[in-house]
């Protein structure tokens, strides 16, 4: 009988971990809520011979490719109306990954019990995310199921692709990045001190950029680890820092204002604030809960302020546009094209084509932002390269030309 490892809640809210056996995750969740513990998490203890396949899956596809993969294939076996459960039993079979087949057959065997399976995705919040969740509630609700899930598919192909080309684009620089400075840290640690320990020999003053840079060096080489302790320390602050409400605020305006980079920035969080907002209201969702779920992913602590304003001013009988044009975040244009969709009652038609529009303008500014970054860089990494030439080769020519 398979194990199971879990995270719970007890009594008074302490966190406690253990294994629990039993047949299923579900059945592992019904002993756990027999003690009275609600499990945050399980996941089953691999056995030795799960361990070649998790390795693989690790190598292979990520967690998103599974759940796109997943929600594919239950739009085609509901809407060849193949019943919900037994579409989940053909997924449970044609999955690869163990964790992420344990997760389904969890979900299959509570809504054979009779729950719902909107209920049964809420256990698996780290696989499906508040705009799954919600899209497939309506979908359950009004018999759309397949329908939806066809929706959420689209949709998150949709935003891969446009995860892909950013990443894309930093592939090269970040690649300069690296070689250049690995080729500056082997050049300052490694060459220059045996160049410069030759010139010390024959007792001839080092120009002051030598003397820097061997500094540099000695430090790199006998106290690197200080160097890595100190990284690791602002690293961790910086991190802490932002995931407090103020520091979260204070990166976002900091983003959002940078000078080359904030325009494209504002374009990418506008594009996927109306990209969520259409499909979620295209799926059947109110325009309040649909704020309500944009707000929790629009991914910019200043655009999510806007967006709870917008719902608070819907609720109150007003528009939305307001609050989005005095937020900073969405231009004058695009707030105006917004209550125009809002009065004529095409919202989300009209946010959809707001959304295809920044996309494609913030593609083109990605190419030629990636075009314009590359010789900048190379740039910037054959200066300090040859500082460090310029540091060796001066002594040299100094020794040479006899000028001790």
């Amino acid at each position: 009988m398979p194990r199971y490892s879990y995270t719970a809640l007890a009594g008074g809210g302490k966190t406690v971990k253990g294994t629990v056996t039993a047949e299923s995750p579900y059945s592992a969740r019904k002993q756990l809520r027999a003690r009275g513990i609600h499990a945050t998490d399980i996941q089953q203890v691999a056995a030795e011979g799960e361990v070649k396949s998790g390795l693989l899956s690790m190598l292979g596809k990520t967690k998103k490719s599974h759940i796109i993969e997943f929600t594919k294939q239950m739009s085609i076996l509901l809407n060849s109306e193949i019943k919900l459960t037994e579409s989940l039993s053909v997924m449970i079979e044609q999955t690869p990954d163990a964790r992420f087949k344990n997760v389904i057959t969890d979900i299959r065997d509570r809504v054979v019990t009779g729950e719902s399976f909107t209920d049964a995705l809420g256990d698996y919040t780290e696989y499906f995310d508040v705009i799954y969740i919600s899209m497939v509630k309506v979908g359950e609700a009004t018999g759309t199921l397949g329908k939806t899930m066809e929706t959420i598919s689209g949709f998150m192909e949709k935003r891969r692709r446009i995860e892909s080309k950013i990443m894309t684009a930093m592939i090269y620089p970040l690649c300069i990045v690296t070689i250049g400075m690995g080729a500056i840290i082997f050049l300052t640690t490694y060459v220059l001190p045996k160049i410069i320990v030759q010139i010390q020999k024959a007792g001839m003053k080092l120009p002051m950029i030598t003397n820097i840079l061997m500094a540099v060096s000695y430090f790199l080489i006998h106290y690197w680890y200080i160097v890595v302790i100190v990284i690791g320390l602002i690293v961790w602050a910086v991190r802490r820092f932002l995931k407090t409400q103020r520091g979260a605020y204070l990166r976002d305006k900091a983003m959002l204002s940078l000078p080359i980079f904030g325009p494209l920035i504002k374009q990418r969080v506008v594009s996927r604030f109306a990209s969520t907002l259409s499909t979620l209201l295209g799926s059947g969702l109110s325009m309040a809960e649909s704020l309500r779920v944009v707000a929790e992913v629009t991914g910019n602590v200043i655009m999510a302020d806007a967006v709870k304003k917008a719902r608070d001013r819907i609720l109150s009988g007003a528009d939305i546009a307001t609050p989005l044009r005095e937020s900073g975040v969405i231009s004058p244009a695009i707030a105006h094209m917004v209550a125009v969709g809002e009065k004529s009652g095409e919202l989300t038609k009209m946010l959809q084509s707001i959304s295809e529009s920044l996309e494609s303008s913030s593609d083109i500014v990605i190419e030629r932002l990636s075009a314009a970054l590359e010789p900048l860089i190379i740039v910037v990494m054959a200066f300090f390269v040859g500082m460090i030439a310029l540091a060796a080769l001066l002594p040299i020519l100094r020794f040479s030309a006899g000028n001790f």
